[in-house]
């Protein structure tokens, strides 16, 4: 009996068949182009997000400057409504020291490209304390405009601080750090008696 003439070894079945990929090799290519793609996805983003946040230094000092000038006007406008003697005395110490604070930054802030009597006008408006005039009217209809005064205007103070403290860490001009110091100094008594009065009424 002959074999039969359509059977073929194994060993040469092996050699003809088509090579099969390995399984996961794919997959693995795959998986990586993805992954490159989300870190360089999560690059560009925190790029753009570095570029974007934030104010700007110009921002700031415009802020600064606009805010500074509004609370002087407000502290002038309050002294005919405070009753205490003693935060009349302080008042009359602030609104002082903010008109000397608002002359001695136009100086700083030309060199540093900002005209404090042309601001954006986007951020004057913002930092036009329309809010703490209306709580500051409330309570002078309520008879409590002192106690709500001292609160406030202690309050715009830390942030003008804070503020401050911000634009120091960041600039490297020399007279607008100066500037900084100086008015700091100044302000921390002020601070202190608008504290210490609005904890005795409290």
């Amino acid at each position: 009996m002959q074999p039969d003439q359509n059977e073929y070894p194994i060993d040469y079945l092996n050699q003809i068949a088509p090579e099969q990929k390995k399984p996961g090799l794919d997959n693995r290519a795959f998986l990586m182009i993805i992954g490159i793609g989300i870190f360089l996805a999560a690059v560009v983003g925190v790029l753009m997000l570095l570029n974007s946040g934030g104010a700007s230094s110009s921002e700031k000092l415009q802020t600064l400057s606009a805010r500074m000038q509004t609370l002087q006007k407000i502290s002038n406008t309050s002294e005919k409504s405070i009753k205490s003697g003693k935060l009349r005395t302080t008042n009359s110490t602030l609104t002082l020291f903010l008109t000397n604070a608002n002359h001695d930054i136009e100086d700083p802030l030309l060199k540093n490209k900002v005209t404090p009597k042309a601001l954006d006008k986007k951020i004057v408006g913002k930092e036009n304390g329309a809010e703490m005039i209306k709580t500051l009217e409330d309570a002078r209809l309520n008879a409590t405009f002192d106690r709500i005064y001292a609160r406030e205007m202690s309050f715009q103070l830390d942030t003008l601080a804070s503020l401050m403290k911000e634009i120091y860490t960041t600039t490297k001009s020399k007279s607008l750090k100066e500037f900084l110091v100086t008015t700091d100094g100044n302000m921390k008594p002020i601070r202190t008696q608008l504290a210490e009065f609005n904890s005795v009424t409290e």
